[in-house]
C-alpha cells in the first residue's frame, strides 16, 4: 500500500464527509422539523390567542372562585385555547392560590401567559376614564354621556338607581373606573354635591329658604339663563313672581316635561297637564329639573333685586328684561321673533 499524499487525506476526509451527510440527511431532517414542531405546538399554546378573541370586553373573577373555575370561565369566554395549558402556566408562575378578584379590561388580545400573569398580579387594566358632567345636564343626560365614556354602563339601571337624585348630582369633571356602575358614580357625584352645598351653607342658611326649593330654583336657572350675572338677576324675578302668586312661566321646565325649548313649544304644550308646568302652576316644580352647578345654586340664594318682572333669552343669546307685559312683548318682538 503506498503513503496517501497529504492532498489524498484531504480528499478522503471530505469523501467522508460527504458521505455521513448523506447517510444522515434524513434523520437530520426529521430531527428539524421535531424541534420545528415543538417550538410551533408551545407558541400556539403560549402566545397565539383564539381568534375569537372578546377585545375590549371586561372579564369579572368573583371573589373565592378558585384557580379552575377561572380557567373553565376563560375557555368558555374564548379567551385561552387551551386549559390545560393556562392552568399550568398560572401554577408555573406560582398563582395557583394567588388569583385576584376583580374586573379585567380586555383592551386588546392577550396571550395565555400575559393572562395569567395578569390574574396572579391583579393587574386589571383599567386606567381611570375623565369624564366631565356639564352644568344643567339631567338623569337621562348624564346617563347617555356616561355610556359613551364607561365600559358596558347600564344607562336604564342608572336612570332608575338616579331618579330620586336629580338635582343632587353635581356636575364636574370626574375619573372613573372604565367599568364603574351605576351606583359608583351615583355615589361619587352625591357625594360631592354634599361638599358643595357644605360651602355654600352659611350662604343658603341666610338666606332662609329650604335647600330643596333652592336646588329646585337653582336647576331652572340652569335652564334659563347664562352667567353670574344673569342667573342672579332671573333669581330676583322668579323669587319675586313667587312671593305675588304669579306663576313662574319658564320654559326650561318643558325641556324636563316633552323635551322641547323655547323655540320649539306650542300653545298646546303650555296647557300640557303636568306639575312641571310653570304656566299651568304657580310656585315652583315638584323637584328639580336637572342638576346645577355651584354657580347657579349661589345665585338662587343671592337673587339681584330689580323692578323687572319679565326676561327673555334673544336670538343673539342676549338677556332682555322688561318691567311690564307690554314692554315684555316688544322685546320679544325685537329679540325673539324673526
Amino acid at each position: 500500500m503506498g503513503i496517501l499524499s497529504a492532498k489524498d487525506k484531504v480528499q478522503n476526509f471530505l469523501l467522508k464527509v460527504r458521505l455521513f451527510g448523506e447517510q444522515h440527511q434524513k434523520k437530520l431532517s426529521v430531527v428539524f422539523l421535531s424541534i420545528s414542531l415543538i417550538f410551533l405546538t408551545a407558541y400556539l399554546s403560549l402566545w397565539r390567542t383564539p381568534s375569537n378573541f372578546p377585545v375590549y370586553s371586561v372579564v369579572t373573577i368573583k371573589s373565592g372562585e378558585s384557580l379552575e373555575v377561572v380557567t373553565q370561565k376563560f375557555t368558555t369566554l374564548h379567551l385561552v385555547r387551551s386549559p390545560f395549558v393556562f392552568r399550568s402556566l398560572v401554577i408555573l408562575l406560582g398563582g395557583e392560590k394567588k388569583v385576584t378578584a376583580g374586573d379585567y379590561l380586555l383592551a386588546h388580545k392577550e396571550s395565555p401567559l400575559t393572562l395569567a400573569w395578569r390574574i396572579m398580579r391583579g393587574d386589571f387594566g383599567m386606567s381611570p376614564v375623565r369624564v366631565t358632567i356639564f352644568e344643567g345636564l339631567n338623569i337621562t343626560e348624564i346617563g347617555e354621556l356616561l355610556s359613551k365614556n364607561l365600559v358596558s354602563f347600564d344607562v336604564e339601571a342608572f336612570k332608575k338607581a338616579a331618579k330620586s337624585k336629580e338635582g343632587y348630582l353635581f356636575p364636574d369633571t370626574y375619573f372613573f373606573p372604565p367599568t364603574a356602575k351605576p351606583d359608583d358614580v351615583i355615589d361619587r357625584m352625591e357625594a360631592n354635591f354634599n361638599e358643595k352645598i357644605k360651602i355654600l351653607g352659611p350662604e343658603i342658611d341666610a338666606f332662609g329658604k329650604p335647600l330643596k326649593e333652592v336646588i329646585v330654583m337653582a336647576s331652572i336657572l340652569e335652564g334659563e339663563a347664562r352667567g353670574e350675572e344673569a342667573q342672579k338677576t332671573v333669581a330676583g324675578i322668579l323669587w319675586k313672581r313667587i312671593s305675588i302668586g304669579m306663576p313662574l312661566q319658564v320654559d326650561a321646565t318643558f325641556k324636563y316635561i316633552n323635551g322641547k325649548d323655547s323655540f320649539t313649544l306650542s300653545y298646546a304644550d303650555l296647557r300640557e297637564d303636568s306639575p312641571y308646568n310653570t304656566y299651568a302652576n304657580k310656585g315652583l316644580p315638584p323637584g328639580p329639573i336637572n342638576n346645577p352647578g355651584f354657580g347657579a345654586i349661589r345665585a338662587a340664594v343671592n337673587p339681584i333685586k330689580t323692578d323687572y318682572l319679565y326676561f327673555l333669552t334673544g336670538n343673539d343669546g342676549g338677556m332682555y328684561y322688561a318691567k311690564t307685559f307690554e314692554q315684555h312683548k316688544l322685546n320679544k318682538a325685537k329679540y325673539l321673533i324673526k
